[in-house]
């Protein structure tokens, strides 16, 4: 059966297999399985390599960048003030987006060898 790129990158955006879409892709925090339990689909095959940490900064510094100059030009506040928030929130977004864009960079280059 084809699977849309579309479909591909929900199950990616979900860090489930972009082939059946039922099991986590990840043994742990960013280690991926071999293979699929559910499909037998290979993963260790696709090297995500750069891509993904690449793709967290992009996505991550769109987000963060507009807020801290938001606040700064409206609000003004204390340096300090700055470092205590933006320093954490930026550090948990890019723990949490980070296993995202490597899946979804694993779903690209399934959807690739697919063709």
């Amino acid at each position: 059966m084809k699977i849309s790129l579309l479909l591909a990158l929900y199950r990616s955006f979900l860090k489930k297999c972009p082939s059946c879409g039922k099991e986590s892709i990840y043994i742990r925090y960013l280690k991926l399985k071999t293979n699929c339990g559910n499909c037998n689909e290979e993963l260790s095959i696709y090297r995500t390599d750069d891509f993904g940490p690449w793709l967290t900064i992009i996505i991550v510094g769109h987000i963060i960048v507009p807020l801290v100059l938001y606040i700064e030009q409206s609000y003004s506040p204390q340096l300090w003030l700055q470092a205590t928030v933006w320093i954490p929130i930026t550090i948990l977004s890019v723990l949490y987006v980070l296993p995202i864009s490597k899946s979804i960079c694993l779903a690209i280059l399934w959807k690739l060898k697919e063709k």
